[in-house]
């Protein structure tokens, strides 16, 4: 028992952090306005050819504003916890924690424009070459929404934990997202059909460990399967 300690208490741990962001997400109004923003840029990404620096650049900033608004957040529960009255300082302390957030906000949009300028002024000459070389980026941004679709569905749904149980299954919709980002980048059915019984072998696991349930496991196979595909297709028919 005492083995298993340490790999519970992380678990605990990152269920603990996994709620705090379905919690900004789920009460937190100008988190959803974050989440709608940072998925229109992904998107709007797949039609040009950043480099791995710009891309990292564009993560970082999105990351950066949803950060400071889940700091945001703490910081006015906090303060609401403490004190029942208008204090003075108080409001200082919603006032600072609220300009760190338009800051990184300022901060993204300015990182926006600076990568996504040039970008647009030479689309009709990227948008052929970003279809042959930008593959591992698209895959990432396909990562990047199965995981956001994952949290916007559970804080709807509100069952289970964010790393067991409840409606959908992440690892599924991870595993069959991957699958189908392998099957449309390598035109080789055996490694398409690996890539499926991996997944398969994913998802079976959370059935035979009881952390998810067979309908649960398949909403996040066809969560993952259909974010994939809708990636995928916007870049093909971007290059049409």
């Amino acid at each position: 028992m005492k083995r298993n300690k340490p790999r519970q208490n992380i678990i605990k741990a990152f269920n603990a952090a996994i709620e705090g962001v379905i919690y900004t997400f789920k009460y937190e109004r100008n988190m959803k306005i974050h989440y709608v923003i940072a998925v229109v840029v992904l998107l709007i990404s797949l039609f040009l050819n950043l480099s791995r620096v710009e891309m990292m650049i564009l993560l970082l900033s999105i990351s950066l504003v949803i950060v400071s608004e889940m700091f945001n957040t703490a910081v006015e529960n906090a303060v609401d916890l403490t004190t029942n009255e208008i204090h003075p300082l108080a409001k200082i302390a919603k006032d600072v924690a609220a300009g760190g957030v338009l800051i990184a906000s300022l901060n993204a949009v300015a990182v926006g424009y600076l990568i996504f300028y040039d970008k647009f002024m030479h689309l009709s000459q990227s948008v052929i070459v970003s279809i042959r070389k930008s593959d591992p980026h698209v895959t990432l941004i396909c990562i990047v929404l199965v995981l956001i679709s994952v949290v916007v569905v559970k804080a709807l749904t509100s069952t289970g934990t964010p790393l067991q149980g409840g409606m959908p299954s992440g690892h599924a919709a991870l595993a069959f997202a991957l699958a189908t980002s392998i099957t449309m980048i390598i035109e080789n059915p055996i490694v398409s059909a690996l890539g499926y019984i991996m997944a398969i072998l994913v998802a079976q696991s959370r059935i035979e460990g009881k952390i998810h349930t067979f309908w649960e496991t398949v909403a996040g196979a066809l969560l993952g399967i259909l974010v994939a595909m809708l990636v995928f297709q916007i870049k093909i028919f971007n290059f049409y």
